[in-house]
């Protein structure tokens, strides 16, 4: 497949060609798995055509919406606001008896002192 051929394409033609390459890089997987497949370059070359219309997907999804720039200025302020809640609250530490290897060192303890 060309990239002149997906740049003439529209955005429902290359999902749907995306779905059909994806149905047989399944089937190509499932020949490879029982010794049946032939043609073992045909993997690489559908794998190389899925990567190359999801590239070409993403750059038309990309210019088709941009985002608002309502979007971009909020962003920063939500994020200033989860730093100071962070400092407000520190972590509270577990205790030394609720940990994987104090549990293991009680236990061996116990083990010892029964025997």
């Amino acid at each position: 497949m060309g990239v002149e051929e997906l740049r003439m394409k529209t955005e429902d033609q290359l999902k749907t060609d995306l779905a059909n390459l994806k149905k047989e890089a399944f089937n190509l997987r499932f020949q490879q798995a029982n010794g049946q497949l032939e043609n073992t370059a045909r993997v690489r070359t559908v794998r190389r055509d899925i990567a190359r219309i999801m590239t070409f997907l993403g750059q038309k999804s990309a210019v088709a919406a941009p985002k608002p720039a309502a979007e971009a200025k909020a962003a920063p302020k939500a994020k200033v606001k989860k730093a100071a809640k962070a400092k407000a609250e520190p972590k509270a530490k577990k205790p030394k008896a609720e940990t994987p290897k104090a549990k293991k060192a009680a236990a061996k303890k116990t083990a010892k002192a029964k025997a």
